[in-house]
């Protein structure tokens, strides 16, 4: 399984960057912005592959995934 999958990420409209944010909270630092949610996703996707091969190569382990999705009643 791909490391990255492990992790929560968040997309929110931001309107002083006139699009979507993607972030991973269990990855300080990392995040993406995409004119689409789905281009947001794409570069967050690239991005924390990105963080982890940098983990990897400063012999780091990854950080263990805390954040959860929330579950809304309906």
């Amino acid at each position: 399984m791909n490391p990255a999958n492990r992790y929560l990420v968040e997309i929110f409209w931001s309107d002083e960057d006139e699009g979507f944010i993607a972030i991973a909270p269990d990855l300080p630092g990392c995040s993406a912005f995409g004119e689409t949610q789905q281009e947001a996703l794409h570069e967050m996707n690239l991005a924390m592959a990105s963080w982890l091969e940098a983990c990897a190569k400063m012999d780091r382990s990854y950080p263990e995934p805390k954040a959860k999705p929330q579950r809304l009643a309906a």
